[in-house]
């Protein structure tokens, strides 16, 4: 744990340092280059889907998060396609929100692969793809490039790790990360949410659900599963869980099929 928490406070520092120098610049990417839309409309359904309108929209929100919240590269050099998709994975759930920050956010720390619990990328041991800190890490968020680019490369499964690890945060709005988007969810909709995450879990247990084992695990794996599946496959989503889809239909104030 010292070893990690060592690892840690060094690429923290290095990045405290570096944006107090100037030299870690936030940067946007203008909705006229054309490799910000390519980008868009070769590797975001959601985008592609959206009216010129609602893509102009999407732009600005991309800029916008690009202009608040610092993109770092462990291990390699930052790319536009790294900083798109990152940015695309925050805006997907918080569209149609009007003025949403992710105030809990200030930097994401990009490995070039999976890592382990130790932060290491290189060893053969490691299935973790992304990660939003705690405690002294509070603010961060670690994505595995691979995951990230997998998550929008396939439009034929139920998972982005991008959008997962998004919705955690927008869970964590709230003070706790408890899958209750107590931020997003109207207060007389709580315990129908809960009910039907309750039940869907069970099912889930049981192996006779679609959704993802992994979000067996607890309520807030659920919530971020569930969003997976709903951004990805809106259509199979509702006809597979149509009460649970007009449930995240309100929480994220879109009919996404």
């Amino acid at each position: 744990m010292e070893k990690i928490i060592g690892l840690l406070g060094i690429i923290l520092l290095i990045c405290l340092v570096r944006n107090y120098l100037g030299l870690n610049k936030k940067t946007t990417i203008n909705p006229d280059n054309v490799n910000l839309r390519t980008i868009l409309e070769d590797n975001v359904l959601f985008y592609s889907r959206l009216s010129p309108d609602q893509k102009r929209l999407f732009e600005e929100k991309i800029n916008q998060f690009l202009a608040e919240i610092h993109i770092e590269g462990v291990g390699m050099e930052i790319t536009d396609m790294d900083k798109v998709l990152v940015a695309a994975s925050a805006v997907i759930p918080i569209f149609h929100f009007d003025h949403w920050k992710y105030k809990n956010l200030t930097n994401v720390l990009i490995y070039p692969d999976t890592f382990n619990e130790q932060f290491q990328y290189d060893n053969a041991q490691r299935n973790i793809a992304g990660m939003v800190g705690t405690g002294y890490m509070n603010g961060q968020m670690i994505l595995s490039r691979r995951a990230l680019y997998e998550g929008f490369k396939n439009h034929q499964d139920k998972s982005n790790t991008g959008i997962h690890e998004f919705v955690h945060l927008l869970d964590k709005s709230d003070g706790e990360t408890d899958g209750i988007p107590e931020s997003l969810l109207d207060h007389q909709y709580t315990i129908p949410w809960l009910t039907l995450m309750r039940d869907e879990i069970r099912e889930i247990r049981k192996g006779s659900s679609d959704i993802n084992p992994y979000g067996a695990t607890n309520d807030a794996e659920f919530f971020a599963v569930a969003s997976e599946y709903f951004f990805e496959q809106p259509q199979k989503f509702k006809e597979h869980h149509p009460e649970l889809y007009k449930l995240m239909s309100d929480i994220f104030q879109v009919d996404a099929v």
